[in-house]
């Protein structure tokens, strides 16, 4: 996968986690499950690309960004 597709899908399972209503336990923490591992992957990816970043959470912003950046291209 790219960067820019594994970016989509963490900043899409950010997005998707925060509608899942609190009393949906199972599926918040599988969303959260697949987040943290897309997160692994984006920092992974990042790191290849010699992209860098602070910290994760600097890493999700850069994630974002690179999202945002690339809806306006489209």
């Amino acid at each position: 996968m790219s960067l820019i597709e594994i970016a989509q899908v963490y900043v899409d399972l950010v997005r998707l986690e925060k509608e899942i209503p609190t009393e949906e336990h199972v599926a918040k923490d599988q969303a959260n499950a697949l987040r943290t591992k897309y997160h692994e992957l984006l920092m992974q990816k990042m790191r290849e690309e010699k992209i860098d970043f602070a910290d994760r959470f600097d890493a999700m912003h850069k994630a974002f960004e690179l999202v945002n950046n690339q809806s306006k291209a489209s």
